[in-house]
């Protein structure tokens, strides 16, 4: 865990959270397991805030805890994980993609979960139905039933998952197991318990005299059972991961090759989905005859064509696809690990190309493919004069995207009898522009932080107009009467905050769009890991 990493984790956590909660994450980050007294000692914060802020974490997911280090007996310790706040950041794509999916129930189901860690199925369906309820046209209401039927498809397509049943915080195992449950760890992983939960969503009551009322049928609903009791659902990151890392691939084929390419390796994607390990280099072989089968009947293609995209896919230099095997005219596999280091290789190629000019690319692209080549050889493959050549060199080499290797033709190193080669090693440049990449984060959320403090006051008053014209508008008050409250805020004002939302905006989009190269970054040093370890 580095430096950027801690600096982003304690940012997400700040925003997310708040001040107290991000002391004590980023101070466990940095210390590691520590016990409750520990962290009190050291942080300077209350028992109570302490306790509170752990709760958070722990609710969250982002923090586990065991038997102490010591043996029976000894204090339970306390450690957070950088992985898993740095979700956090992904939490608009999670959202997004059960949108696309799921429409607006999966969106809000998913949502729901993320801002509360893990909910009941019975809580989240109520919550749900009453916030599509109050979308909804007067008279109209969301089903229970429906909400449900959407919870259900998001756990049979493991978007979602039960929290592992947990242990006494004495006992010898991890009480909050670091790792996510597996159907093989935890057999009821995705079974969804039979809920006994009839009704509509309801809308809440605007007028503040309906208070008492909301309290009292809280207190009401709390005391009611559904029969899911101790049966808590938590978003399965792991499954959305596999599902980004599949897009990237389908819309890598799509610009390379073409759309009916792309179709092809989505459908090989699709059917290899429930057989194919989340770390698998490759998928399962399928036949050619299988594939065809399952191509979707919208997409017209006959079999020859078929096996002419394949032959197709097979020989393209990127290697998506691969052949297995020649039974059921052809056995084919999409190699995953193979793909994610190609994405990789093309992300550094675009960085090199966007900072340096594409004479640099050139180079580098040139380094990547021939491995080791000495300085004049560089100049005469990229075909750029020696003295150009020479300072693009020394410049990615300045910037550790290239490495200089020397080769003594003799034991004393002398300079005149020693080859310098030039070469390119992918997996440490893609871990170098990873923690790049966190630094942009941070450095964005910083940014987007400032520019909010700076116009609080205008904010805070756009929202108080904001409220009050609600307010009207609900008690159905006169046109010159909303008029007079809009007019409030002035046309220098207006043009400062619609300013203010362009800048927001674009930082935001900033941040998806970093997030989007981080992902893909991380992917690949993660399979690298697989399938080194």
């Amino acid at each position: 865990m580095t430096a950027q990493e801690v600096r982003l984790c304690g940012l997400l956590l700040r925003e997310h959270f708040g001040e107290v909660v991000a002391k004590v994450g980023t101070h466990l980050l940095r210390s590691g397991a520590q016990n409750l007294r520990t962290i009190i000692h050291e942080t300077g914060i209350s028992l109570d805030l302490v306790k509170k802020s752990l709760c958070v974490l722990v609710q969250h997911g982002t923090c586990v805890f065991s038997a102490g280090r010591k043996g029976p007996g000894s204090p339970t310790e306390y450690q957070t994980s950088c992985d898993r706040i740095l979700r956090i950041l992904r939490y608009p794509r999670y959202i997004y993609t059960a949108k696309t999916l799921y429409g607006d129930t999966g969106e809000l189901i998913i949502e729901e979960l993320l801002q509360r860690g893990h909910m009941t199925m019975s809580s989240t369906v109520k919550t749900v139905a009453d916030r599509l309820t109050q979308n909804m046209e007067e008279g109209r209401s969301m089903d229970y039933s429906e909400v449900s039927s959407a919870f259900s498809k998001l756990v049979e397509t493991h978007f979602l998952q039960r929290c592992p049943p947990q242990a006494g915080a004495g006992t010898k195992e991890s009480s909050t197991p670091a790792t996510p449950p597996t159907p093989e760890s935890f057999p009821d992983c995705y079974k969804v318990p039979h809920m006994t939960l009839i009704g509509r969503g309801k809308r809440q009551l605007s007028s503040e005299d309906g208070e008492d009322q909301r309290n009292a049928k809280k207190a009401k609903l709390d005391l009611e059972t559904h029969g899911d009791e101790g049966i808590y659902w938590q978003v399965n990151f792991e499954r959305f991961h596999l599902h980004f890392r599949d897009q990237a691939i389908i819309s890598a084929v799509a610009n390379k090759l073409d759309q009916t390419s792309s179709e092809i390796v989505r459908t090989m994607l699709r059917m290899s989905e429930v057989t194919t390990s989340p770390t698998a280099t490759c998928t399962k072989p399928l036949s050619a005859n299988e594939i065809f089968r399952s191509l979707p009947s919208s997409y017209n293609i006959a079999r020859p064509i078929l096996d002419q995209y394949l032959t197709l896919l097979v020989d393209d230099p990127m290697e998506f696809v691969g052949k297995a095997g020649e039974s059921g005219g052809g056995m084919y596999v999409v190699n995953l690990h193979r793909a994610l280091a190609n994405l990789a290789r093309a992300t550094l190629e675009s960085v090199v190309q966007e900072r340096f000019g594409s004479r640099s690319a050139r180079i580098f692209r040139l380094l990547l493919r021939k491995r080791h080549l000495e300085q004049k050889q560089v100049e005469d493959f990229a075909m750029i004069p020696a003295k150009e050549a020479k300072d693009m060199l020394y410049t990615l080499l300045s910037q550790n995207l290239v490495q200089l290797q020397e080769v003594p033709k003799t034991p004393d190193f002398a300079p005149s009898r020693t080859f310098y080669l030039y070469t390119v090693n992918q997996l440490p440049t893609a871990r170098m522009l990873l923690q790049n990449c966190y630094k942009t984060v941070a450095n964005l959320i910083e940014r987007r932080l400032f520019e909010s403090r700076e116009s609080k006051r205008l904010l805070e008053k756009s929202q108080r107009i904001e409220a009050i014209l609600a307010s009207l508008q609900a008690s159905g008050a006169e046109p010159e009467q909303l008029t007079e409250v809009e007019e409030m805020i002035t046309a220098p004002e207006k043009q400062q905050l619609e300013s203010l939302r362009v800048h927001i905006n674009k930082l935001d989009s900033a941040e998806n769009q970093v997030d989007e190269t981080i992902f893909l970054l991380e992917s690949y040093v993660n399979s690298t890991a697989t399938s080194t370890g």
